[in-house]
């Protein structure tokens, strides 16, 4: 049946109120009969076990407060389990009113909402429709009953009108709120764009949709997040929870800017070590004593157990651009989250791709846009018609997407001014440019039937980038030792030398800048560098701790700062943080993601600017860096048309290609080989300052026209083709010539000759490299699946892949080489050459897989476990170990990326393959030691309870069996053992923990406030102790309890030793022992005080 269409708000008894104080009241649904009940009033658990004054009349109280506190715990799910349920109920209202809402702006959501293959929303949706129908059915027949095509208008009766105004009162919570101005409950004045904003947020609220934030940074995002959840506790009396998630380094700023703009929200900053979050989370965050949490991305990982019990109204992800992978651990925990609505805030919502943005929308929305693949095929289904296209995107974007730039909306902000300097390289840059090359000179030529991995051109393409900041990133580039820092820091980089005269003018000038890079380690030089300077600065990379980033922005942002100069990592230092005290931003490398170098240019560039801020870009000349650029630029524009402009990508590489690769690292390859040296960079002069920003700002220009010019379709097709089109003509068919125009290595200097024979040996022994292999190279054979045994992929499977790789030997003339002596065989010649004759034979007898083999082989290489690795194979063993081998549930809170149903479909294959892996006995012995150890804990802890269960208090009345041995050796007094059984049946006999928690509870207890050796135990000796008692337990209940236990004997011995009892001195100089004689004298355990009162002061053991 399809569901009732509920309008009405929620009821007014379901939301928390506030006391006279302000002060939240805990959420208790009026109906309880609990509802008296606080959690305040649920006890301790000691408070009357551990009492000294308890009495007979206490230890009732004692059951009495074990019934209280599981009423309270009780309650509290309770109270949890009704939060969720009104949570749910409220979110089902809202998507009917999103339907209803999205389905009014365009009819194309019906296409995405009708994919999604839950039967729930396809009852909502034909709801709707039905009832659509009857609206207009009804529609209709009056119109026909008003008499006529025109129909005259008649007056409503006063029945009709007092329906439609109880109607109207029912909707009550239908209401728009329009701000005009700031709302008074925000301590300051927003601009107009930012009020806008608020609106925009409010609406979103209003008809139950979540939305993205996108505005360019620097706009004040936080600002109107914070007013809005304003908005939701003074104007809706919602007060929450919302959870805030943030990156690391920007929750000191939301606390500060929530205590600054509306103090009167209630924050918890969850963050710390694990006690401190601990105690965060038992007294704040579980009474929920806050409004609104805030935590980072670490932590949602870290305390998600706790995190997802809570019921909540808002969840707002700042820098959101981090889910927009929808495989990663944060975004598919945070969906796990339960919340009414949900907010993003970014200022790149769009970084590679159309589909990152559908994860965005997809967790936004998950019953809108569920479906990915139907996402990118309404894209890809529209090639004909662009325009459509283009407008269709922008109408479905509009209702989620607010996006605006600065210079739409903020006037009083002068525009930031980009400048791309290309810097020429040293003469030491340009040979060590040259070696990188030549190391890999057959990759760079890129030559045809050449099988270069990317991972080696990814390789060459960093190192290269290295050589053009600074070549002291090399080992062995630095002139020394001795070490100095010197004017060879600044000459020997073009980047410095061009720096170096910049600051000299900026600073002349009363600029403050901020030089951001990607690499840490040109940041070490760059601190070197303002040591030898004299030039003040701070500096924040991704080791910077919490505290001391604030400290360093708080330096250089106090009025008188007398820093000058910032250094900062481009990844950690470009989020979050205000640094609008300075209007110069030196870029020293580019980020392979423009969306990074925007969000660093915009720590100066924001709000509160005064300056015209100034951004210049190095790019070292005929170099990779240009390619780089490029690209960025490329990515930019698609930004610019997909987001900005609301057009559509169809068609974009995730990650750069090969081809891509090669082009970038043969650019100005050329140029580097045939210099001879292009000028010690020393020699930039003033004159060469002014052509280098004169130049910049043509070639920067020039770089903008060509980008301005693209449209969609030329993005798609974008990539280093473009290299080949050059004044108008395509060179294209020229790259398959490209043996012809190979890229010749520098020429080769004539070594010194030496007569010497010390120094002949000396210069050939310094082979200063690996040496070359003249051995012919295996060629590579059709890519294989890498069979490991622990995921149980069919037997015949690597007999077929062997098979396959043969017979491509075979094609390709391979002759089998000799094995080598260091691959671990034998290093017999004639075993080489047996091998080697193996090897050769089967090469050639070799015969091409049949179509059936070859679909046998497809069929089985399907069928493994090919998503477990050695990391999760070990797990597994653990996690069986630890829980049990049929404990899947257990298990899988060992390995993090399985589930209970992929761990038990896996665990049945195990069972009854292990024998094919290697050395599985080692395994199936972990397994094993670990399932007795737990049999035996099991057993002990069904024995603790069965003991415990014979007395009404056993904290007074338990007694415990103590052997004669055992009582001869006894340094623990049967008071002290019986509360540390006690504490063990309340703890658990194993447990992470276990012993600390148990030594805090000794601590905390009345009992042994005067007990001076018992409070001094360590969890070591606490946990002997109780291993001692456990056993002791044990041994009783045995039905051959008559025997004696040498093993709990010789683990009694060494708890005595490791516990040093002092020793009572008699005349006769001889040690007694009191329990012996209280043994012998028919004396009970239960009678003996404790040992704080009987032993004598002078024993030369423990002091009291």
């Amino acid at each position: 049946m399809a569901p009732a269409l509920a309008s009405d708000p929620v009821s007014q008894a379901d939301t928390p109120m506030t006391d006279g104080n302000d002060d939240t009241v805990p959420l208790v649904p009026v109906d309880s009969a609990d509802a008296q009940t606080s959690y305040q009033d649920t006890p301790d658990y000691t408070d009357s076990d551990t009492n000294p004054n308890t009495t007979a009349s206490s230890i009732a109280g004692d059951m009495d407060g074990r019934r209280r506190r599981s009423e309270a715990n009780h309650l509290r799910k309770s109270i949890l389990g009704k939060k969720h349920g009104r949570l749910d109920e409220s979110k089902e209202n809202d998507s009917i009113r999103r339907f209803r809402y999205l389905l009014g702006l365009t009819d194309l959501f019906r296409h995405f909402i009708e994919t999604n293959p839950n039967p729930h929303i396809k009852e909502i949706m034909t709801e709707i429709d039905r009832q659509n129908a009857d609206s207009e059915e009804k529609a209709r027949k009056g119109s026909s009953r008003s008499g006529g095509a025109g129909g005259e208008r008649r007056r409503r009766t006063e029945q009709e009108e007092d329906a439609e105004l109880l109607r109207d009162e029912r909707r009550g919570g239908d209401t728009t709120t329009v701000f005009r101005e700031s709302p008074a409950f925000v301590h300051g004045e927003l601009r107009d764009y930012q009020i806008a904003g608020l609106n925009w947020l409010v609406s979103l609220h209003e008809n139950g949709i979540s939305g993205i934030l996108a505005d360019e940074m620097g706009l004040g995002k936080t600002l109107q997040t914070i007013s809005f959840l304003g908005y939701l506790r003074f104007v809706c009396e919602i007060t929450g929870p919302h959870l805030v998630v943030v990156p690391k380094s920007t929750l000191d700023n939301w606390k500060r800017e929530f205590a600054r703009w509306i103090p009167d929200i209630q924050i918890l900053v969850l963050q710390g070590n694990k006690e401190e979050r601990q105690r965060l989370i038992n007294e704040e965050l579980l009474e929920e004593n806050f409004d609104v949490c805030i935590t980072s991305y670490e932590m949602i990982l870290r305390e998600k157990s706790h995190l997802k019990k809570f019921a909540w109204e808002y969840i707002i992800i700042d820098e959101a651009h981090r889910i927009k992978n929808e495989e990663s651990s944060l975004s598919q925990i945070i969906r796990l989250f339960n919340s009414r609505n949900r907010l993003l805030i970014t200022g790149t919502p769009l970084q590679n791709n159309l589909h990152e943005l559908w994860a965005l929308l997809n967790f936004l929305l998950p019953d809108v846009f569920g479906d990915s693949e139907a996402f990118d095929q309404w894209f890809s289904n529209q090639e004909s018609d662009q325009d459509t296209v283009i407008q269709q995107l922008h109408r479905v974007l509009r209702p989620f997407l607010l996006r605006r730039v600065k210079s739409d909306v903020e006037k009083s902000l002068l525009p930031k001014k980009e400048l791309n300097l290309y810097v020429p390289m040293s003469e030491m840059q340009v040979k060590w440019y040259q070696k990188i090359l030549e190391k890999d000179i057959d990759a760079v030529n890129g030559a045809a039937g050449k099988r270069e991995s990317k991972t080696r051109l990814l390789n060459i393409v960093m190192q290269l980038r290295k050589c053009c900041n600074h070549p002291y990133l090399f080992e062995g580039a630095e002139p020394g030792p001795p070490y100095t820092t010197d004017e060879h820091l600044v000459f020997n980089s073009g980047k410095m030398a061009i720096l170096d005269k910049l600051l000299k003018r900026m600073q002349a000038d009363g600029s403050r800048v901020l030089i951001f890079s990607q690499m840490s380690r040109v940041l070490d030089i760059l601190e070197d560098y303002c040591v030898f300077r004299d030039y003040n600065y701070c500096r924040i990379d991704g080791t910077t701790a919490h505290e001391d980033r604030i400290a360093a922005i708080d330096d250089y942002n106090k009025p008188g700062s007398d820093k000058f100069v910032f250094l900062l990592t481009t990844r950690a230092g470009g989020l979050g943080i205000n640094l609008t005290s300075a209007d110069i931003v030196v870029l020293f490398d580019s980020d392979w993601n423009p969306q990074a170098d925007l969000q660093a240019m915009d720590r100066a560039h924001r709000i509160g600017q005064t300056k015209q801020v100034k951004v210049f870009r190095f790019v070292t000349e005929n170099a990779i860096e240009e390619k780089v650029l490029e690209r960025a630029a490329q990515k930019l524009r698609l930004d610019q048309l997909v987001i900005q402009q609301g057009r559509a990508q169809q068609q974009a590489s995730k990650a750069t290609s090969k081809d891509d690769l090669l082009g970038m690292i043969q650019h100005g390859a050329a140029n580097v080989f045939g210099a001879k040296t292009t000028g010690s960079a020393n020699e930039v002069s003033e004159d060469d300052i002014e052509t280098i920003l004169r130049k910049g700002e043509e070639r920067t220009a020039e770089l903008s026209k060509k980008y301005e010019t693209l449209g969609i379709d030329d993005l798609q097709k974008f990539s280093s083709e473009s290299a080949y089109e050059w004044n108008g003509k395509d060179f294209t068919e020229r790259k398959k010539d490209i043996g012809v125009s190979w890229i010749n290595p520098a020429k080769r200097e004539r070594k010194e000759q030496f007569y010497s024979i010390d120094k002949y040996y000396r210069q050939a022994l310094a082979t200063g490299g690996r040496t070359a292999d003249t051995r012919p190279k295996v060629p590579r054979a059709p890519k294989q699946i890498t069979v490991h045994d622990w995921q149980f992929f069919p037997p015949g499977l690597s007999d077929l892949q062997d098979k396959e790789t043969a017979w491509f030997h075979k094609e390709i003339g391979y002759k089998a080489q000799l094995p080598d002596t260091t691959a671990g065989g034998s290093t017999e010649l004639s075993d080489r050459e047996a091998d080697q004759a193996l090897e050769q034979h089967a090469i050639d007898n070799a015969v091409p897989l049949t179509e059936e083999e070859q679909e046998q082989k497809a069929r089985m290489s399907e069928e493994g476990f090919a998503n477990w690795n050695r990391r999760d194979f070990q797990q597994f063993v653990n996690g069986s170990a630890k829980f049990g081998r049929t404990d899947y549930v257990g298990i899988a809170t060992e390995i993090d990326s399985k589930e209970p149903d992929e761990i038990k479909e896996y665990a049945e294959v195990f069972w009854r393959r292990y024998t094919e892996i290697n050395d599985y006995t080692k395994y199936l012995r972990v397994i094993d030691q670990g399932e007795e150890k737990l049999r035996k804990m099991n057993h002990q802890r069904k024995m603790l309870r069965k003991k415990l269960e014979m007395y009404r208090v056993p904290l007074q009345q338990l007694k415990i069996n103590y052997t004669v041995s055992t009582t001869n050796k006894k340094v623990y007094t049967e008071e002290e053992d019986r509360f540390l059984l006690v504490m063990l049946d309340k703890y658990g006999v194993e447990g992470e923990g276990l012993y600390e928690k148990i030594r805090e509870e000794i601590r905390e207890s009345p009992l042994f406030r005067f007990d001076w050796f018992f409070l001094s135990r360590t969890p070591v000796e606490v946990g002997r102790r109780c291993t001692t008692l456990l056993n002791t337990v044990a041994k009783e209940f045995e039905t051959n309890g008559d025997g004696k236990s040498r093993g709990r004997d010789r683990e009694e011995d060494e708890e005595v030793e490791d516990a040093a009892p002092a020793k009572k001195k008699v005349k006769n100089g001889a040690a007694q022992n009191k329990q012996v004689k209280a043994t012998k004298g028919g004396k009970t355990g239960s009678n003996t005080s404790s040992r704080a009162s009987t032993t004598a002061p002078k024993s030369k053991g423990r002091k009291r």
